[in-house]
């Protein structure tokens, strides 16, 4: 157990240095080549945060571990709109460009309905679950939502930041690439030795799912996001827990059900619930307080309802 213990704190600190490189190479690489923050937030920065989450989908898909699978990408995806804007926008206020607040956010609450329709079979009957053809269909949204990313890298307007880090195509490329790899391996680090730990406890396959694996592979995504909070890059910080969410549902759930159809539990409708609900607080969050901000009492709001949903399932689980 200490042995876990020891090996859980290095993958945490691999986490926060490949954070560090990942969103100080990301920057840079996003003024360098004229592209906005928010857009390299929303792809490189989302999809390499996202890794952990399609490792561990693979692996549970072929071994048929459903409830791994679902608490996952659900449970991460609450990780990430609940816990690490919570956590981010305590930190700072994070502003938020009308893109976001108009299109991105939208997007990621049309996925979460999306999931809900498709994994209660709403349409096609009483087999409930993700079968190759809703995997094609998540796909194909994930297409079109990458298209409309493509389409912003035109539009968006940069500002020009004359005070940002000069660094070598070769530097900026590493630090993109070791802070991936760090994070990745990380991520398994404290996974691994998470769900050892949960499982020497007699913790259910859902639980461990909802809470330590979908906390672990979401690690990445929080310690982006604070680090671009604490360097003042709201955009990184916004743009990857959004592209995160969507990428979780749309890519990962899509080619985790072309590995394997996944029968659905239905007992994750409530959480599908709430990170819908939670995805309607962050929208109107916007119109509250100071316009297109994220205040640290609205986050505070956020992290208060995930301590206690969270604080609930456990309750639930030993009783």
């Amino acid at each position: 157990m200490i042995l876990q213990v020891i090996i859980l704190i290095a993958g945490l600190l691999l986490l926060v240095k490949g954070a560090d490189w990942l969103v100080d190479g990301a920057s840079v690489l996003a003024k360098k080549h004229r592209v906005s923050d928010l857009a390299i937030g929303l792809t490189i920065v989302a999809f390499g945060t996202s890794a952990p989450e399609l490792v561990v989908n693979f692996v549970a898909s072929l071994g048929g571990y459903e409830d791994i699978v679902y608490g996952n990408v659900i449970g991460s995806n609450n990780f990430n709109l609940f816990f690490i804007l919570g956590i981010a926008g305590l930190v700072t206020p994070l502003a938020v460009q009308s893109s976001t607040v108009w299109k991105e956010i939208p997007f990621s609450f049309v996925a979460v309905i999306v999931l809900l329709l498709l994994a209660n079979d709403f349409f096609m009957g009483e087999n409930r679950g993700l079968s190759l053809l809703d995997g094609i269909i998540l796909l194909a949204l994930f297409g079109g939502f990458l298209f409309y990313v493509f389409t912003l890298l035109k539009s968006d307007p940069v500002s020009v930041n004359t005070h940002h880090k000069e660094y070598s195509n070769l530097k900026i490329w590493g630090f993109i690439v070791g802070g991936l790899a760090g994070l990745v391996i990380g991520g398994k680090l404290v996974v691994d030795n998470a769900v050892a730990m949960a499982e020497s406890l007699g913790v259910s396959e859902k639980i461990i799912g909802l809470t330590i694996v979908a906390a672990g592979t979401s690690l990445p995504e929080l310690a982006t996001s604070v680090v671009a909070s604490i360097k003042k890059n709201n955009d990184i910080a916004i743009g990857n827990i959004i592209g995160s969410n969507i990428f979780n549902i749309f890519l990962i759930l899509g080619m985790s059900s072309l590995i394997k159809p996944l029968e659905f539990n239905m007992s994750f409708n409530q959480d599908i619930y709430l990170l819908g609900l939670g995805t309607m607080f962050l929208f109107l969050a916007m119109f509250l307080g100071k316009k297109k901000t994220l205040d640290r009492w609205e986050a505070a709001l956020l992290l208060l309802a995930f301590l206690g949903y969270t604080t609930y399932l456990v309750v639930m689980e030993v009783q």
